[in-house]
């Protein structure tokens, strides 16, 4: 989205399948704010503006204004054959983590991945988690990576760290490799909450 000199703004969508929608934004007077679509699907606004072929109107209720911009994608996974997964799990906590990647794989035998078609690394500790699903993505060997690992609150501040790091780590994994990178690492107070 950016703005042009005359307060209007241009928006452009690609959707998967490639093909791309421009929009142009208006103001428009604050006396009014309903979408009025061409066609209908959900949507909500704050402010008053008119998209072309919309117009916002106050006057209707903020939960449900529809557009036709919106789409809605579902993915599938009935389809496994010839793709790979990695799992990268950290052995500290290997009490919490090894059930945690046993149901990883259980559940990835129950959408038929065979099991050559996943390869399991194990790093030291959560903290590694982040900088190996990288490396893992980067390779282009896999088309999803599952982080598994376990931060366990003690009586110092080295959990804030750990589970800080270990958040942001996954996260800048999967945007710096473009694979997606699953976040499931367990951060908790004590291990009855595990």
């Amino acid at each position: 989205m950016a703005l042009n000199g005359n307060g209007c703004c241009w928006v452009q969508e690609r959707i998967l399948s490639g093909n791309g929608c421009g929009v142009f934004l208006t103001p428009r007077s604050r006396s009014s704010t309903a979408i009025l679509p061409l066609k209908s699907t959900a949507l909500s606004f704050s402010s008053s503006f008119q998209f072309q072929g919309f117009v916002v109107d106050r006057k209707q209720s903020s939960s449900s204004i529809q557009t036709a911009a919106v789409r809605h994608l579902v993915g599938s996974v009935t389809k496994t054959q010839g793709l790979r997964f990695a799992v990268v799990v950290a052995r500290f906590n290997e009490i919490v983590t090894k059930p945690l990647l046993e149901g990883a794989l259980d559940t990835f035998r129950k959408y038929s991945v065979n099991e050559e078609d996943i390869d399991v690394v194990w790093v030291p500790g959560s903290f590694e988690i982040g900088i190996v699903a990288e490396r893992l993505g980067k390779s282009r060997n896999y088309h999803a990576i599952l982080c598994i690992g376990a931060v366990i609150r003690g009586d110092t501040t080295h959990y804030d760290a750990v589970a800080s790091s270990v958040a942001s780590g996954v996260l800048s994994a999967g945007l710096n490799s473009g694979v997606p990178c699953i976040f499931g690492v367990l951060t908790c107070e004590n291990m009855d909450q595990v």
